[in-house]
């Protein structure tokens, strides 16, 4: 009898493991956890009485509709409610889509940096990705440009994207589309476009409003401080809707998330304060770092990332040690030692991080 048991699928085993930011240190009740780009202000106190709210009717099923969500959604941003798809995350609707649209021997296009469940998912699917390289820190819209094929089926970016912080401008980004094969989905990823402050930025809406092949995601772990509930949408074009809709489960979204998610996009206030203060602490975190004679690369998310010259004698494997030893989880990133990416926190989260960096740049560690 053959005791080997069931099999994996043919290349499951293959697939590389996601690895997610730390999240405790032995020996440390409380650390400043600043691995994973969440907000630490928390959401909206109106988000937290519909989180609460909704403990009654637990026992019941949620919307599969998303109905009021989808509403909330479409009146801030003032998008048409029937365009917009609400998932378990942002991720589950980048792989539905990944799912809706790539078969075996397709290919996805992806830019060296960005989430990497966007590869592992169309790995998944039996696409394969096709990675362009990264100039300056910068997604390269001439090197998507030309690895594009009469066999890329998606180009999938994040802007702005993660671990860098940097973004496309919008004129970049129509000029991407005008360049991508007429059968290429383009999926501008904007987990972090609610931080963006800049005239030239785009998040992709008005792309997904004009185009039938282009859609944009965005969640509601980052700035709205709901991340443990795991909520995000998409805007898309009808022919996307379509498809995400006949293969989502029906009920994708839970209820506790739907009421939180509905609260905190109206609550708009909270969202320009968190905003507000992140932009200010980028700054501050910026000037402070140089001084130190780190490089630290221009974002405009809600992280940034920092460069160890060899001439320091310092590097971001010795750096996130010696934060660990202070109770701080960074997150090392660009598998590289040169590099260390850290969240903005609250006040005094930052200049804790501030003071170790200090420390470590002029007196301990290696």
């Amino acid at each position: 009898m053959d005791n080997a048991g069931p099999r994996q699928v043919a290349g499951i085993s293959r697939l590389p493991l996601y690895v997610q930011g730390m999240s405790s240190i032995p020996g440390v009740e409380n650390p400043i956890k600043l691995s994973s780009n969440e907000s630490s202000h928390g959401p909206s106190p109106k988000a937290l009485e519909a989180y609460r709210e909704t403990a009654s009717e637990i026992h019941r099923y949620p919307d599969g509709d998303q109905t009021e969500l989808r509403r909330a959604i479409a009146e801030v941003f003032a998008l048409d409610a029937k365009r917009i798809l609400c998932g378990n995350g942002s991720d589950e609707l980048i792989l539905l889509i990944i799912r809706a649209f790539v078969t075996t021997g397709d290919e996805v296009l992806l830019s060296e940096n960005g989430f990497e469940m966007n590869r592992i998912h169309s790995l998944a699917q039996g696409g394969e990705p096709v990675i362009a390289p990264e100039k300056h820190y910068r997604i390269d819209v001439e090197a998507l440009i030309a690895r594009a094929s009469t066999r890329t089926k998606l180009c999938i970016l994040a802007n702005p994207n993660n671990p860098t912080g940097t973004y496309l401008e919008s004129t970049e980004l129509h000029w991407l589309r005008s360049r991508l094969p007429s059968q290429c989905l383009l999926v501008v990823d904007g987990a972090y476009a609610d931080y963006v402050q800049r005239d030239d930025f785009e998040s992709g809406a008005q792309l997904a409003f004009k185009r039938s092949d282009v859609v944009m995601t965005r969640t509601f772990s980052k700035i709205y401080g709901l991340a443990g509930l795991r909520i995000g949408w998409a805007y898309c074009p009808e022919n996307v809707i379509d498809a995400l809709q006949r293969i989502r489960t029906p009920f994708n979204t839970n209820a506790a998330a739907l009421a939180a998610a509905t609260a905190a996009v109206r609550d708009q206030a909270h969202i320009v304060k968190v905003r507000r203060h992140t932009a200010d602490w980028l700054g501050r975190i910026k000037r402070r770092l140089e001084a130190l004679g780190l490089e630290v690369i221009p974002s405009v998310a809600n992280f940034y990332l920092m460069r160890f010259t060899e001439a320091s004698g310092k590097n971001g494997t010795g750096a996130a040690e010696f934060l660990m030893s202070r109770g701080i989880i960074p997150r090392p990133t660009l598998a590289s030692d040169q590099y260390l990416r850290i969240t903005v926190g609250l006040d005094h989260e930052n200049e804790a991080v501030l003071n170790a960096l200090t420390d470590y740049m002029t007196l301990g560690g290696s």
